[in-house]
């Protein structure tokens, strides 16, 4: 994908995230319906489905022989990650959305022939769009960001999944306990977006495909490594343990786990 195509669908891709959140700004103030995916604290509202089949149109639009993977089943089935594949999350952290009205965000990723290309992650109420790529560099609110310092485990703040930090899955208590402290924020996107602005060292949790998609490259365009658990490469297609962290942090977790 050439460079200057890459600029262009980045730009205009920022144009469809502002979109995309004044709608859901303005409904929140209306009746949001609620339901259960696979249990009480799974939930999925009438705004996942609206935002999601808007932010699939716009796609489309922009790029129409593209594969799109989203959460809420409005795109293609997507089996491989062969030429142009977006991966979509309308609304991660549903249940921050309905019961705080904060810490929620939206989140695109853009992979080409499986590699990360562009990605964006919008913390909604804090007005905050994280967009670019390796290609462009990542923007915070249009403003480059620079890449956080490569600070160890020990000498920062840990993103921390609650499930896995109460069942001590993959050591998390002992990966806390080496860090300066947890921070739980039930938003994968929100939780990411703080590793790349140097506030965490690192998030651990279990992640589907989109929500970790557009944190996959807008960390690595950022020096950070983004990786299973175990150390091993993230598949796109699949879920599991994903680490993204700092380079000395991801090593220091990896020997815990």
């Amino acid at each position: 994908m050439q460079t200057n195509v890459v600029k262009q669908l980045n730009q205009k891709m920022q144009v469809v995230m502002q979109t995309a959140r004044a709608q859901v700004l303005a409904k929140m103030g209306t009746h949001l319906t609620v339901a259960e995916k696979t249990s009480r604290r799974d939930l999925v509202t009438n705004v996942d489905h609206s935002n999601e089949d808007f932010l699939v149109r716009q796609i489309r639009a922009l790029d129409p022989v593209a594969k799109i993977l989203a959460e809420e089943g409005t795109g293609d089935q997507v089996t491989d990650m062969n030429g142009h594949v977006w991966i979509v999350d309308p609304i991660d952290g549903t249940m921050n959305f309905v019961h705080q009205r904060n810490h929620f965000a939206m989140m695109v990723g853009l992979y080409v022939d499986g590699k990360p290309t562009l990605g964006y992650i919008f913390d909604v109420m804090a007005n905050k769009l994280y967009a670019g790529g390796p290609e462009v560099g990542v923007t915070l609110n249009g403003e480059l960001l620079a890449a956080p310092a490569d600070v160890d485990l020990s000498a920062g703040l840990f993103g921390a999944s609650a499930p896995l930090l109460i069942q001590d899955r993959f050591n998390m208590q002992t990966i806390i306990a080496k860090s300066l402290g947890p921070r739980i924020m039930g938003s994968a996107g929100i939780q990411i977006s703080q590793v790349l602005a140097g506030e965490l060292v690192g998030y651990l949790s279990y992640l589907r495909p989109w929500d970790f998609a557009a944190g996959r490259v807008l960390a690595e365009s950022l020096g950070l490594v983004v990786s299973r658990v175990d150390g091993n490469p993230v598949n796109m297609l699949s879920s599991g343990a994903v680490l993204i962290a700092t380079k000395r942090a991801q090593s220091s977790i990896l020997a815990i786990v």
